[in-house]
């Protein structure tokens, strides 16, 4: 097939995958298109908090913090419980530090260390993100960069179909809002088009136990990398694998920042109930919490937890909404919760035993280090939601896309939430920051990939 218009690198999403692919692959010298199915570039990447792990970085270093990546692979291989690739592990983790500090020095995306309490999966500070914490500052960040570069990003292109031809990909069908159907040739394609959420058929397929929960990711992952992957004969894994979240406000649909919890707060039910062990992580909580009645939790907590959370965006727009609630005594904050006093009373008494190393949880948390809850109490309303999901195309560490047998497309990569992530099967491997981890790093990775493969078509 012939096209009118060809380029030598293709990417298809905008997000911060598709952007940093981009960005990447121009500094290689290839020149580049990227195709974004919205009016405006967003993807799952405005929807997130727009933070990055990364390890060994300046940042770190300027607060004295000291992080390699050989304990970030440690850390992400612990939290997957060793059921991921160990190869894209310790690659990933290798150019999480050079990643950030790129995007920092060459792109001016303004990063800080996000410091007062430990993101759960990992072991030292070193959550990434910009002034404001938001995905939207993030990628705000990315475009403006991809405009100073001379990068064309055409939204409004939702690529429908991947021509290919010997094995290799030589162009993709987009249409555009009038329902026109064009297309364009590529000497090398990356798929940053994230996963399936938001198609509720594949999630009912794949991982039926978070299809009752809310959808709170970008409505356009509708798994077409695993459509395509199929098409093509590429190797796909860990489609049971996502990421949930377990505290997001009802009914305003943001999430809570999880420092509440691992800073000494906790999760009850409408009985005033724990039911899990609050801190194992944020993804896996979510299943928790849609089991309880009526699918709702409550995040107990005070100021002296909330403290260190000011100031990010979500959690300031639901003080702002008067989704979090305070009280002077326990017994007020029940009443406001609606739920029983006496229950309350003594799940906050149970917690108070367990700080002062007494006894074992009957779910497994460790209470030692934290202090008693003291006035103003806060608590704040959540629900069980589905982000994104973890599974996809299998690549190497070039982020090329791979067969069953191991061997690769010649000029078809991918990363982000449309390749296989590092948290394994299910939901409970997903480290905090891990979306975005992948997201830039293998961007990074498959721009460059993609330049080369392109100077070879």
């Amino acid at each position: 097939m012939s096209f009118e218009v060809s380029v030598p690198v293709v990417v298809v999403g905008a997000g911060a995958c598709g952007l940093t692919a981009a960005l990447a692959a121009k500094e290689r010298g290839a020149e580049v298109l990227v195709l974004e199915r919205d009016a405006r570039p967003s993807g799952s990447t405005a929807l997130s908090t727009g933070l990055i792990p990364a390890a060994g970085t300046k940042f770190q270093k300027a607060l004295g913090i000291e992080d390699s990546a050989e304990l970030l692979a440690e850390d992400i291989w612990r939290k997957a419980k060793g059921r991921t690739d160990r190869g894209m592990v310790e690659a990933v983790a290798r150019a999480s530090g050079p990643t950030v500090e790129w995007l920092a020095e060459r792109h001016g995306v303004q990063f800080r260390l996000v410091e007062g309490f430990l993101y759960p999966g990992h072991s030292v500070l070193r959550m990434h993100g910009t002034p404001n914490r938001t995905g939207e500052e993030l990628e705000s960040a990315l475009l403006a960069s991809a405009a100073r570069e001379g990068i064309d990003v055409l939204a409004n292109a939702l690529v429908t179909d991947l021509v290919s031809h010997g094995g290799r990909i030589t162009g993709v069908h987009y249409t555009r809002p009038d329902g026109s159907v064009e297309s364009v040739g590529c000497g090398a394609l990356v798929l940053a088009c994230c996963g399936f959420g938001g198609n509720p058929d594949m999630v009912r397929e794949h991982i039926p136990e978070i299809a009752a929960a809310e959808f709170s990711g970008h409505v356009g992952n509708k798994g077409d990398a695993v459509r395509w992957g199929k098409e093509l004969g590429a190797a796909l894994a860990d489609l049971g694998s996502y990421q949930g979240h377990g505290a997001v406000a009802v009914p305003y649909g943001n999430p809570v920042n999880w420092g509440v919890l691992t800073n000494g707060g906790y999760q009850v039910n409408l009985r005033g109930e724990r039911f899990s062990n609050e801190v194992r992580g944020y993804s896996e909580q979510a299943v928790e919490v849609i089991a309880q009645p009526e699918r709702i939790a409550w995040n107990v907590y005070d100021e002296a937890r909330e403290r260190p959370v000011l100031g990010f965006k979500d959690y300031e727009e639901i003080r702002a909404l008067g989704g979090i609630r305070k009280a002077g005594t326990l017994r007020e904050l029940a009443a406001m919760m609606s739920v029983p006093f006496e229950a309350l009373e003594k799940t906050n008494r149970e917690t108070d035993v367990l700080r002062q190393g007494n006894g074992e949880d009957r779910w497994g948390r460790d209470f030692r280090g934290t202090q008693p809850l003291g006035a103003p109490f806060c608590a704040v309303k959540v629900t069980g939601a589905l982000f994104h999901t973890q599974g996809g195309l299998v690549i190497d560490a070039a982020a090329r896309v791979l067969r069953p047998d191991g061997s690769g497309f010649a000029n078809l990569f991918a990363g982000g939430g449309a390749a296989r992530g590092l948290s394994g099967p299910s939901n409970w491997g997903y480290f905090s920051g891990g979306g975005l981890l992948t997201a830039t790093v293998l961007g990074r990775i498959a721009g460059g990939s993609a330049a080369a493969a392109s100077s070879m078509a």
